[in-house]
């Protein structure tokens, strides 16, 4: 009899592990509260209570062949770092390339998933659904997927600013800003300096009169360009790890240095106590145009309010300010589950490999998505979900007596390519690069040096797809293809009728990467005649 799957949740996450259900033989039923698919990427006027929400300026951190689905390289024409309109765009392809849409029940709510009363023998789970107009569903399924992210509840810490009950200005969460309307003329605060607080920043001063940037730490400045004006990302490699392994403190190091030859993080106010690799760094391409133009300013955390006046901890005071945004991040939660299901190691959710619940005397309910790496999550949550659909149907590949150690720090953060190794080590889909030199050195040569795309997790074993050579062949093309839009004429010359092939290796601001370039060479001697 075939598993029946309940995966709650339709973006990122959701559509993925509707696919993988798919792969497997299993019958997925997707429940999404809302009217269409995209999760996160799914821009809205208005927030909505208990869902993600995002500010109408968001471009994707990762480069688009870094964030693809491992069997579905996007289009040539979209630009390397996508605007959210065009990762929506990339969504609903692969939804309507794998027909996902038809096992998607939208404007249906989960309002709770139990054990059934036989869960010990069978494994199945009572999951209870309310529809827009209010009625309700039980249904029993052989296995859960819980697909909602954990961008959905605002952590907004007001008992840390004394003062701010009585603060004569408006304050928000970052949750809820959408653009820099309202806010000209305006004194804006921003509080703290991860990848939201950045973009708020650079967005409001824009047009307010001027915007603070607190921080209580300092963070590392990562551009998405990088040299060559190539995706700054495609340094993340199988060699780049190697090199990290064999020489952490150089890496770190060299990388700290590279970032401050073009971004002094102490003068500009930013460095931070931890090293770089420590922590996942601040993504944002215009912070450091808009501070040394002084649109923003960089200040230390904030001790307190007063009136209408900000009172950080080195005795400095902002006065007049009109609007304060908290970039403070979010709690994670899921009501629907029973509360022995959310047990936490300090701030953590206690999962195995950050999918299963090890209490669970049937591994069938699978976090899938709820993480974080230097790196893209939908390769990450694809895999978490290739891994959830092969333990459903072979109990086995999960461990029995299971014990392991949760951390505090970085709670959801994950060693990127580690991580993905060693759940596609238990998939059965790990590349062998070793065996790959041998058998197609062409093709090794980019698994390991190129940068790492999730094409390589479909080169062998469960899920095999055929085209994954070919991606990994032209992920090159796809890099330069947005970038055609005028053609520069080339130096007028006579080349030879050889043509070479060169491997140019290029030592990046932040790394190293390889990649294949034809070149023509040109006869110097018959030039030299010929002048």
């Amino acid at each position: 009899m075939v598993m029946k799957v309940a995966v709650i949740g339709a973006g990122p996450s959701g559509l993925t592990s509707i696919k993988a259900c798919l792969d497997e033989g299993l019958e997925p039923t997707c429940f999404e509260s809302s009217y269409a698919i995209g999760g996160l990427w799914k821009y809205k006027e208005e927030p909505e209570p208990g869902r993600a929400n995002i500010y109408q300026s968001v471009i994707i951190n990762s480069s688009k062949e870094m964030a693809a689905y491992s069997d579905f390289p996007p289009p040539a024409e979209l630009p390397n770092n996508m605007h959210h309109s065009e990762v929506l765009q990339y969504l609903h392809l692969y939804a309507q390339a794998f027909n996902l849409l038809p096992h998607i029940h939208f404007k249906t709510t989960v309002v709770s998933v139990s054990q059934s009363p036989d869960f010990a023998a069978k494994g199945e789970w009572e999951v209870k659904t309310e529809a827009r107009d209010g009625q309700r569903e039980t249904r029993v399924f052989d296995a859960v997927m819980v697909c909602v992210g954990h961008y959905n509840k605002p952590h907004l810490p007001l008992q840390d600013f004394p003062g701010i009950q009585s603060f004569e200005g408006r304050y928000i969460h970052s949750w809820e800003y959408h653009n820099a309307e309202g806010l000209q003329g305006k004194r804006v605060v921003v509080i703290g300096i991860g990848n939201s607080g950045g973009d708020i920043a650079v967005d409001a001063s824009r047009v307010a009169e001027k915007v603070y940037l607190s921080t209580r730490s300092g963070a590392w400045v990562f551009s998405r360009v990088g040299k060559g004006g190539l995706p700054s990302d495609l340094v993340i490699s199988r060699m780049d790890l190697m090199l990290h392994k064999l020489f952490p403190t150089w890496m770190n190091k060299n990388m700290e240095k590279r970032l401050n030859e073009s971004l002094d993080h102490k003068l500009y106010g930013l460095k931070p106590k931890h090293s770089f690799f420590a922590q996942i760094p601040v993504v944002n391409d215009e912070l450091p145009s808009r501070i040394i133009s002084g649109r923003v300013k960089i200040k230390p955390n904030v001790k307190e309010f007063c009136g209408s006046s900000v009172v950080f901890v080195d005795g400095s005071i902002i006065d007049k300010v009109d609007v304060v945004v908290f970039a403070t991040g979010y709690n994670y939660s899921f009501p629907f589950l029973p509360p022995a299901l959310q047990s936490k190691s300090g701030y953590r959710l206690r999962l195995y490999k950050h999918v299963f619940p090890p209490g669970l005397t049937r591994p069938t309910l699978a976090v899938v998505g709820f993480i974080h790496g230097f790196g893209a999550v939908n390769p990450l949550a694809e895999m978490q979900a290739r891994l959830a659909t092969r333990v459903f149907i072979f109990f086995s590949l999960f461990p029995s007596n299971l014990r392991f150690a949760c951390s505090d720090r970085t709670p959801i953060c994950v060693n990127y390519i580690p991580y993905q190794d060693s759940l596609a080590e238990l998939v059965g889909v790990r590349p062998n690069i070793l065996w790959l030199f041998l058998k197609d050195p062409r093709l090794a040569l980019q698994v390991f040096m190129g940068p790492f795309t999730s094409y390589q997790y479909r080169l062998t074993g469960p899920g095999q797809w055929a085209g994954a050579r070919q991606a990994i062949l032209t992920q090159w093309e796809r890099v330069f293809q947005p970038f055609r839009t005028r053609v520069v004429a080339e130096p007028e010359s006579r080349p030879s009728p050889t043509l070479k092939i060169m491997t140019v290796f290029f030592s990046s601001d932040y790394g190293f990467f390889w990649t294949p370039r034809f070149s023509m060479t040109r006869d110097i001697n018959k030039d030299a005649k010929r002048s």
